[in-house]
């Protein structure tokens, strides 16, 4: 298997999070690939040239990280990040969702910082800045699970990039209980390992 990779992609960190959590992060070959390049190896792959993208050892092309990581949990013989269906594979799927959310605003929001800031642009950044904290707010009220699953490991990734690239609007304030929970988890050797860092 090859994952098409970038290091600071936040989508790409919640896939190797999920690898590196059930043993597989030896079992593919990382591509480094700059999407917005478009580069033909990863279109032959994914048309909408995004990471990341594996493709599978049958020549399977899946995207984006909701679907790698469901087909890479149906690998190996780790616990599964995925619970069976039940209450707990909906809250776990919804944690998903809110961190997906929070990563959808804060890129949304990092992609536009370095253009000419208009009326428009500023409407558009304070209706993403807005998301956040309301997500933020509704993590707050209900943590994610206390050990690894999808949900969990999803919301940490978006709280770690956060971290990564709006270090100076710390989302802690306020968030005392969500702060103290992803304390513990960046402990986790998925993420622990994964800790995005700028190309040196």
């Amino acid at each position: 298997m090859k994952l098409f990779h970038s290091p600071t992609s936040p989508y790409v960190r919640k896939v190797m999070a999920c690898a590196i959590t059930r043993g597989l992060e030896g079992e593919f070959e990382l591509v480094p690939t700059n999407p917005h390049a478009s580069p033909p190896d990863l279109l032959a792959h994914n048309p909408l040239s995004k990471v990341p993208c594996l493709v599978t050892s049958d020549g399977r092309s899946l995207y984006d990280s909701p679907v790698i990581c469901e087909y890479l949990d149906g690998l190996g013989e780790a616990p599964r990040l995925f619970p069976a269906p039940g209450p707990a594979r909906w809250r776990a799927l919804v944690m998903q969702a809110l961190g997906d959310g929070i990563l959808d605003a804060a890129v949304a929001r990092r992609m536009e910082q370095g253009k000419p800031q208009d009326e428009g642009r500023r409407a558009f950044d304070a209706r993403q800045k807005a998301a956040v904290h309301r997500a933020l707010a509704a993590l707050e009220a209900d943590l994610p699970a206390s050990t690894p699953d999808i949900g969990a490991l999803g919301v940490a990734c978006a709280l770690g990039y956060l971290d990564f690239r709006f270090a100076n609007e710390s989302w802690r304030g306020g968030h005392a209980r969500l702060d103290s929970w992803f304390e513990q988890a960046r402990a986790w050797p998925g993420l622990a390992r994964t800790v995005p860092r700028d190309p040196a």
